[in-house]
């Protein structure tokens, strides 16, 4: 075979090596499954090349040779490889396995404050998509060009819930004329407001999923560090607003492919492609998800099955809990916690706990309270409205006066939210709906009330007494009941009466003597019986 043609051939296997390379984008690393993939596709094509070079120089008996000395080392490899993943698996490492994730046992009232409703994610995914897609219709100038990335990352953002996603390219046309300037803007949806920002950028993320070549952010990241493994990237903005891609780099703990956790995280500004690497435990705070939701259920289910080894995983199932079927997102101390419920492995109707994980820092907590699953609490939202037909969202678990409480969105068929729901985790025949969060609140805490789930706290305050002239009235309406509001020269504080409990209240005017017992409350004290100009009228007793 002359020279030309050995060069040619050559050529080709590196052109092919290149290619697989340059679309696969394996790491070059000896856990990663892609690495050794790719070292059996350039053993086969090697082979390949030399038996054509054989064939045309024609010695067959030395062909023979070598070709079985490429068979022994795919074969070899591919040996190393099937025993790596066993030696690997749960199978054999089931002790290592139960010990990759951390829990704690945690207080659920001490743990989980009473969260304000303008922190409360009222929107899933689907929602957020739907706004994010109507938000970019409107745009007039982009919507031609620009369509929203389905990414839709949830993070803490000035400390209000929201949903963050890049804009792509519409097409392959449509990059090939805007990527000189790269995308214009993102979208970011306040999940507890629904308000829905269509954020415009001074320079173009030329960094994104959408983006073709040397550009594209896996390829991006890929040539910047070979050797890495990447998880799940997710994008975030930081406080002031700035675009980046989160790139979790796996590590792997347990022999060659086993115990997958995060070891290191990689910072890629979306904008200008600048990276930086941090260790796990070094992290910026602004950073919302290291781990992924999937990530961490897998780890708490290697905790809660891997007990008592894995052949009791599969058999006996003594002790065994898993995490039920979905997960949502929680904000608690400026991080994402990721929430689901945990059962037995029986599969029966009932939660015997649930678990917090920290996507930033992998911390997590478990918590006994026992009752209802999240798939019969969305049953029995769906079962008050079912005349309505509308749709369950996985619940949030949130803390409703001291009471574990699912926290439910009901959505219609065009996957818009239309009513709330508040179902009891541990009495979940208790379900409230309202039209709006605090109705669906104020609902719901009747019911705790009624069903005698709460008490009704003893009023302990002292009646007090005080004497003097009307120096301010004023009148108000609150939940339909009139109210007067009065001040008297005696005292700065404003007294609460009730045209209810006391309809003479409506000859007052100011300058006139009254007296009045009180209790003593935060905004305007309580009026118990009031006596205009020596008649004593007493408060109407129910």
């Amino acid at each position: 075979m002359n020279f030309k043609k050995k060069l040619l051939i050559v050529l080709a296997v590196i052109v092919a090596a290149g290619g697989y390379y340059y679309a696969a984008l394996p790491a070059i690393n000896i856990h990663s499954s892609e690495t050794w993939f790719f070292g059996m596709f350039l053993l086969v094509a090697l082979a390949a090349a030399y038996a054509l070079r054989r064939k045309l120089g024609r010695k067959e008996l030395k062909q023979s040779k070598v070709m079985k000395f490429f068979g022994v080392l795919i074969l070899g490899a591919g040996i190393v490889y099937l025993l790596g993943s066993l030696l690997s698996s749960p199978i054999v490492n089931a002790k290592k396995y139960q010990k990759l994730l951390t829990v704690k046992e945690g207080e659920f009232t001490e743990d989980i404050e009473e969260l304000s409703f303008d922190k409360i994610p009222l929107l899933d995914k689907g929602t957020a998509e739907i706004l994010g897609d109507r938000k970019m219709g409107s745009m007039v100038d982009m919507v031609s060009q620009f369509e929203v990335d389905n990414i839709y990352s949830q993070i803490n953002y000035k400390d209000n819930p929201v949903r963050v996603s890049p804009l792509r390219y519409a097409s392959l046309i449509k990059w090939f004329t805007n990527r000189s300037n790269g995308i214009p803007a993102y979208i970011r949806i306040n999940m507890a407001t629904q308000t829905t920002e269509l954020v415009k950028l001074e320079k173009g993320i030329r960094y994104t999923t959408s983006e073709h070549f040397n550009r594209n952010i896996y390829r991006h990241l890929r040539f910047a560090h070979p050797t890495y493994i990447y998880g799940e990237l997710s994008f975030e903005i930081d406080e002031e607003g700035i675009p980046y891609w989160i790139a979790p780099v796996k590590k792997f703990n347990i022999g060659l492919f086993g115990g997958e956790t995060v070891g290191k995280v990689v910072l890629c500004n979306a904008v200008t492609g600048d990276m930086k690497t941090y260790d796990i435990e070094e992290v910026p705070q602004w950073v919302d998800r290291a781990y992924s939701a999937d990530l961490l259920v897998q780890l708490f289910d290697y905790y809660g099955t891997l007990k008592h080894g894995f052949f009791n995983s599969v058999l006996s199932q003594k002790d065994c809990l898993k995490t039920t079927d979905g997960y949502n997102y929680l904000a608690l101390d400026d991080d994402v916690w990721m929430y689901t419920g945990v059962t037995s492995v029986n599969g029966d109707q009932s939660n015997v706990g649930f678990v917090l994980s920290n996507q930033r820092t992998m911390e997590t907590k478990y918590y006994k309270v026992e009752g209802a699953t999240e798939a019969s609490a969305m049953s029995s939202a769906e079962g008050q409205v079912q005349n309505l037909k509308y749709k369950a969202t996985f619940p949030l678990l949130l803390n409703i006066s001291d009471e574990p409480t699912y926290f439910i969105a009901l959505k219609d068929d065009a996957g818009l939210v239309k009513k709330y729901a508040m179902v009891n985790v541990q009495k979940y025949q208790i379900v409230a709906i309202g039209d709006s969060v605090s109705q669906c609140e104020e609902n719901y805490l009747e019911l705790l009330f009624s069903n005698g789930v709460k008490e009704t706290e003893k009023d302990t305050r002292e009646v007090k007494k005080i004497t003097g002239k009307i120096t301010k009235i004023a009148q108000a309406v609150i939940d339909g009941t009139s109210h007067y509001y009065i001040m008297v020269d005696s005292s700065q504080d404003i007294f609460d009466i009730s045209v209810v409990d006391f309809i003479d209240v409506v000859r007052c005017e100011e300058g006139q003597e009254i007296v009045m017992e009180y209790k003593k409350d935060e905004r305007a004290n309580l009026v118990m019986s009031l006596e205009i100009r020596g008649s004593q009228i007493e408060a109407v007793e129910d």
